[in-house]
């Protein structure tokens, strides 16, 4: 995230792109001066919830709305814990349990733009 509020670009330099925090006036005339563009989204507070552990807790799963907003709650545990117990397997060879929470996540990753998912797409599996 470049900031919380403000996306500046300016032009190529040396094929590099500049991105700065526009969040100032001073700063803002500086962009726009060198033929960037400010562009000023509205940034929505998060949604937080507080949750104690228990011992029942399998796994957590953290992902932009590119995935709920096509997969349900169920859908998305069934296949994160198939992936954990090593019943659903894309790329990694039985008995790498390293990596399953890993595979698990591009595995929902890709589900979710196999169901025509337009937002971005961001998806962690952390095993408990």
């Amino acid at each position: 995230m470049i900031s919380d509020s403000f996306y500046c670009s300016v032009p190529r330099e040396e094929n590099n792109v500049v991105l700065a925090q526009a969040d100032r006036p001073d700063e803002m005339k500086r962009v726009e001066a060198a033929g960037g563009v400010v562009i000023n989204w509205d940034v929505y507070q998060p949604e937080v919830t507080v949750t104690n552990r228990t011992e029942e807790d399998e796994l957590l799963v953290l992902a932009s709305d590119g995935l709920w907003d096509v997969v349900s709650n169920e859908v998305v545990c069934k296949v994160a814990r198939q992936c954990l117990s090593g019943q659903l397997v894309r790329k990694v060879p039985d008995g790498a349990r390293e990596h399953r929470a890993q595979e698990a996540a591009v595995i929902l990753a890709e589900l979710a733009l196999s169901r025509g998912s337009r937002d971005n797409i961001s998806v962690v599996v952390v095993e408990l």
